[in-house]
């Protein structure tokens, strides 16, 4: 078998999304005994003789197997009943990726609710988000998750309040408010009714020193590639927005929620003793929390399965295993940097880039400042949103260094983005998008293979015309790079990742000899 715990399909009437997966107890039983770290995120364990419920990998003793029942998702463990544990958080699981789920649209709706989707809609809101009926958007995600969507939102509200009781200092009016609960007082009850403590109780600890910032921290799955994140990100910052200090990544962000835009910055290191990524976010963003971490799992792929990814990639993926796949915090940032670096360098591209931004850009608010320890990263502005870059006029892009016709492709994508007749997010359905974008004049096949790859999540985006990976794999036309690179779907947008990066390590190799040649004796 691919995976250690198998899944059994359960027949049913929805067609492609055919019914829910059904986890074997005996293979899922062995990967809790041996704490397989492969299958943290992916189903939880309900111990019935202590009533919580659990990651697979749990440092408490192992249960007995007649001890225990498994569950997809934290919302059937606790439909059944059962309480998070309060050693292993379940809370701080890995998600799932785009492909990990056959019910992508099921996925989708998962994925909005845990970003705070449900704080600001509801039901009927979130189904035409994803482009279906009310109706048929239950059905679906009672089909994939064994539990109704209400019953889904209602644990996640509660376990990112569970989250924030432990992990910040926020007053508790602050923290219900944070997780969508309307009032302290409901707030109250539902905790009480369904974890059996308050939010005082639940409070172990103050984050002593943490008044003025948010602290969180977010799993994987083993091994992360994290120094080649850095070094694609690092190669492509923007000057205001990014900045990269050692072996952490810091940058600005804006997010809206509660018909707000909070305006602040994160801060992401690497904590591989503890296989989490480490995060930072301004006090400025305390009402953003989900929509905030949302966009950090997107950017660091926190969602991949690099055992499946590896393992189909074979040789390709054995020189750094563990590659993910770089998404975004904006799926117009990512396409604006596509269209601005096209037929251009990099660092070209990234002056071009921050002229604009700091004409364009939200300015970080007064008082929004960057942490002492990081006083030297020069973050300014967040990325321009879309209906700034729709309004600029040809001047001010003319001033940012943007030619006539990158500006017309920009000012016509910021146009759709802003009407929302055209989404660029994981949620996006990529044929369609990819189709939509071809139509703009200036995005051809790379542009959009490139958008959809980062901003969409696309695994099986490919461009298959770049430069950089038809060198790399010595193929000069389209067809013999589809025929190249068929062996690595619907993986290879991974592939890509992992081809550019040989293709940067042999440029600096071959810098290196080239800096020997020319130094004297």
């Amino acid at each position: 078998m691919e995976e250690n715990v198998r899944f059994q399909r359960i027949s049913s009437p929805l067609a492609r999304y055919d019914g829910r997966m059904k986890l074997d107890p005996d293979t899922c039983y062995r990967a809790v005994a041996s704490h397989d770290r492969r299958f943290d995120g992916r189903f939880f364990v309900g111990v019935s003789s202590t009533g919580v419920y659990c990651r697979p990998v749990c440092a408490v003793r192992t249960p007995r197997r007649e001890n225990c029942s498994f569950y997809e998702t934290a919302a059937a463990a606790e439909k059944n009943g059962y309480r998070p544990c309060l050693r292993c958080r379940p809370e701080l699981a890995p998600g799932h990726g785009l492909a990990d789920i056959s019910g992508r649209l099921a996925q989708a709706a998962a994925t909005l609710i845990d970003e705070g989707f449900m704080a600001d809609g509801g039901v009927a809101q979130l189904a035409a988000r994803i482009g279906v009926t009310e109706r048929h958007l239950r059905r679906l995600f009672d089909a994939e998750f064994g539990v109704s969507v209400l019953e889904y939102a209602q644990t996640q509200r509660l376990l990112l309040a569970k989250r924030l009781l432990t992990d910040t200092a926020l007053p508790v009016a602050e923290v219900a408010h944070a997780a969508g609960f309307g009032s302290v007082r409901r707030f109250n009850d539902v905790l009480k009714t369904r974890y059996g403590l308050t939010p005082l109780a639940m409070r172990k600890r103050a984050a002593d020193g943490m008044a003025d910032r948010l602290v969180f921290e977010l799993g994987y799955r083993p091994p992360y590639a994290w120094d080649a994140l850095l070094g694609f990100l690092g190669t492509r910052a923007v000057d205001g927005v990014e900045h990269l200090q050692g072996e952490t990544y810091l940058r600005t962000i804006a997010v809206e929620s509660g018909g707000r835009l909070h305006v602040g910055w994160v801060r992401i290191e690497h904590v591989p003793r503890r296989l989490v990524l480490r995060v930072t976010l301004s006090a400025s963003l305390a009402h953003a929390i989900p929509q905030a971490l949302g966009k950090v799992r997107r950017l660091c792929d926190l969602g991949c399965r690099p055992d499946v990814v590896d393992r189909h990639l074979g040789d390709l993926a054995a020189e750094m295993p563990g590659i993910r796949l770089p998404g975004t915090f904006d799926g117009l940032e990512i396409a604006v940097r596509a269209i601005v670096g096209q037929l251009i360098s990099v660092v070209h591209a990234r002056r071009i880039l921050a002229r604009l931004v700091t004409i364009a850009g939200i300015p970080l608010p007064a008082g929004v400042a960057v942490p002492a320890a990081d006083a030297a990263a020069p973050l300014t502005h967040a990325f321009p949103t879309a209906t700034a870059l729709a309004a600029l006029s040809d001047d001010a892009y003319r001033a940012a260094g943007v030619p006539a016709g990158k500006m017309r492709a920009i000012r016509a994508l910021a146009e759709q983005v802003d009407a929302r007749s055209l989404r660029l997010e994981p949620q996006a359905p990529p044929e369609d998008t990819i189709s939509a974008l071809r139509a703009v004049p200036g995005i051809g096949d790379w542009t959009a293979q490139y958008i959809a790859m980062r901003a969409l999540g696309w695994p099986d985006a490919f461009p298959a015309t770049d430069y950089a990976l038809r060198k790399v794999l010595g193929v000069e036309t389209i067809r013999d790079m589809n025929a190249r690179t068929a062996q690595w779907a619907p993986w290879r947008a991974y592939a890509a990742i992992h081809l550019w990066y040989r293709y940067e390590q042999r440029k600096l190799r071959a810098d290196a000899d080239h800096d020997t040649v020319k130094e004297p004796a």
